[in-house]
């Protein structure tokens, strides 16, 4: 990020201010938007219990650390602030801790530079840690509704069944989002997280890159080794897919022998660049009698305005285009 670019409140340069950021203890934040860069102080990592700057730098981390209950209401509330349909930002919610557990959080922030065509340029905000005052809230309100210790001692042991039940719902949800033989994303799963891509790219101006993918002359292998060789090819297929992909990204089954990877954050060079890793890395695979495995990949990068929808069916198109050039080849 160019720091020397960015606007500074006045009285400040802008290595005066972020030496102010060291030393606040409550959470920092400092989000460049045209270059995403997001400076977070050490008090942020602090109050959350990661080590100092030890996640990446970008808006990613927000959203991944918030509670997924709150999310949409986080999200839904921060771009009216934005888009200036509200006149302030200020919102409490829940962020995960390094542990796993969660802490309430009060998050404000203000834009303090904006560019020519109205959009965010900067935006500096703090989160302050507020959970105590919410706890003890819970509490009081608990203890008001607990007459006697033994409707107390009943509500801590449906607690505990919730949790159990919290749990197994949890464990349903993994199952119901995961392809049962490949363990990839499933076809549900896929949709809904290239909707929140999608959304995201919008929301924060970041390039996103799709690939789809599918096995060349498959059928012969469920034909001439059987389904369970059929199978054990999918599943070494997506182990080798998975070693070429980054941690952020998106490995789904669509459907059959065909695949899509959502590539968040990524460039159309860097999309065709992992294209180009998963071939190399299938051509190391041994021969399966007579059939030689190998994939064709389309790639296309998000657009301004396109849904999910628009931008599965350019992929394909582009994966179309691979297979007729034929196969074992990356179309864009």
């Amino acid at each position: 990020m160019n720091q020397a670019a960015k606007p500074v409140p006045a009285g400040f340069t802008e290595q005066q201010l972020h030496t102010l950021f060291e030393l606040i203890s409550d959470g920092i934040w400092d989000w460049d938007a045209n270059s995403g860069y997001v400076y977070r102080n050490p008090g942020w990592y602090a109050m959350l219990g990661y080590a100092s700057h030890s996640l990446d730098n970008s808006v990613l981390t927000w959203e991944s650390v918030i509670h997924p209950e709150d999310h949409p209401r986080v999200m839904a509330h921060f771009e009216a602030y934005i888009t200036q349909r509200n006149e302030r930002y200020r919102i409490e919610y829940r962020c995960r801790c390094q542990d796993g557990s969660y802490l309430w959080i009060e998050d404000s922030g203000h834009i303090i530079a904006r560019n020519s065509d109205g959009s965010v340029a900067r935006m500096l905000g703090a989160h302050r840690n507020i959970d105590a005052g919410k706890r003890l809230v819970e509490e009081l309100e608990q203890r008001n509704q607990s007459l006697e210790s033994q409707v107390a001692e009943r509500t801590r042991e449906l607690s505990w069944v919730n949790q159990q039940l919290q749990r197994q719902l949890d464990e349903n949800r993994e199952l119901a989002e995961r392809d049962a033989l490949t363990r990839t994303a499933n076809r549900y799963c896929l949709e809904r997280t290239l909707q929140q891509a999608c959304e995201r790219a919008r929301r924060f101006r970041e390039p996103l890159a799709l690939i789809a993918m599918d096995l060349d002359d498959f059928k012969p292998i469920n034909d001439l080794h059987g389904h369970a060789r059929g199978d054990a090819t999918l599943v070494e297929v997506t182990e080798r897919v998975r070693r070429c992909l980054r941690e952020q990204d998106l490995l789904a089954r669509w459907g059959g022998d065909e695949f899509v990877v959502v590539l968040p954050g990524a460039s159309q060079a860097q999309a065709r660049e992992a294209a180009q890793r998963i071939r190399e890395a299938l051509a190391e695979v041994a021969p399966i009698g007579d059939c030689q495995l190998t994939m064709s990949y389309g790639v296309v990068q998000w657009q301004e305005g396109e849904d999910r929808h628009a931008l599965l069916a350019r992929a394909d198109k582009a994966l179309y285009r691979a297979k007729a050039a034929g196969k074992n080849n990356v179309a864009e």
